[in-house]
């Protein structure tokens, strides 16, 4: 998941995350935590056990100036036991604490600690007498959230196995390539080196065109499944990641049926009369693909758009 479908997905489930980071801060927002470090410490084993994307959990004083070190999630540890003395006062999280009765959380930024995007609450915490003694702060890991949200965490532990299977078959793909280009250019090769009859002259060199025109289609679905499946942050659950990733296959399969269309009219053209009406058929074949292409293209951003209208 990228940066910028992490941040269209707070935006769609803004209210969800905020409630429920909210409800977890004010769970365990005690005045006891702000002096008591081995209690801030229980508390974040509580928080990891049951909300991994928690990842650091730290306290202020009424001054914003930080009063604990930082107690990182166990099961990622994130710059565990620094930020203590450290001036918060003005960071946007503490501004809005001060001014607000109630748990704030903040918009999405780039945390200094992991260096990934995250969310911050905080909420204020009081004396007997009704001053404000401190501020309990929590800091969490936007993606894991999400992912919490979207039931999508069972996934992400199987990614780097789909990565790798993906990255073998790309390779497999890109071998077969080779063999097409090593069979091609040895063709080639033999033309030139060779003589032949006008007839060998005016065939052989669709053989050759035949192996490029299959090392180019395989080679295109290879690329497009490193890109879309290995290099890509693809967010699967998004509509228009899927028609993009059919829409690269198809067009590869496109470029080479159409190809083969053309060579076939061409040695048509050249006296092998029964290739022709191969050809045609090819080439409709092609048009259809790349009509429907288009039909499924334009359904597929029409349906987006009507289920991003009803969710908002």
């Amino acid at each position: 998941m990228n940066y910028l479908n992490v941040i269209e997905r707070h935006n769609e489930y803004r209210t969800g995350i905020q409630e429920l980071v909210c409800s977890i801060l004010t769970g365990i927002a005690e005045p006891s935590l702000l002096d008591n470090f081995p209690a801030q410490r229980g508390a974040m084993r509580l928080l990891a056990e049951n909300y991994r994307f928690v990842d650091l959990l730290y306290t202020l004083d009424a001054r914003g100036i930080q009063t604990s070190p930082n107690i990182a999630n166990p099961h990622w540890q994130t710059a565990p036991g620094e930020g203590e003395g450290k001036d918060r006062s003005q960071r946007p999280y503490f501004r809005l604490a001060r001014e607000s009765d109630q748990a704030i959380v903040t918009d999405p930024y780039l945390s200094s600690a992991s260096g990934t995007l995250c969310i911050t609450a905080a909420t204020k915490l009081y004396d007997t007498q009704g001053q404000v003694r401190g501020y309990i702060v929590l800091d969490v890991d936007l993606v894991r959230i999400i992912a919490f949200l979207m039931g999508d965490n069972t996934r992400r532990y199987f990614q780097p196995l789909f990565k790798s299977i993906y990255t073998l078959i790309v390779v497999g793909l890109f071998s077969v390539v080779a063999v097409l280009l090593y069979a091609a250019f040895t063709d080639i090769a033999t033309l030139l080196n060779v003589e032949h009859s006008l007839q060998e002259l005016q065939l052989k060199p669709f053989g050759v065109i035949i192996f490029m025109t299959l090392a180019l289609a395989i080679f295109d679905l290879g690329k497009t499944i490193l890109e879309e499946e290995v290099l890509m942050q693809k967010d699967i659950l998004r509509h228009s990641s899927t028609r993009r990733t059919i829409t690269r296959f198809i067009a590869a399969i496109l470029i080479a049926v159409s190809i083969e269309a053309l060579m076939l009219m061409f040695k048509g053209a050249l006296g092998d009369g029964g290739e022709t009406p191969k050809g045609v058929w090819m080439m409709l074949a092609a048009v259809g693909l790349l009509v429907g292409l288009g039909i499924y293209v334009y359904l597929g951003a029409r349906a987006e758009a009507i289920l991003l209208g009803l969710r908002k």
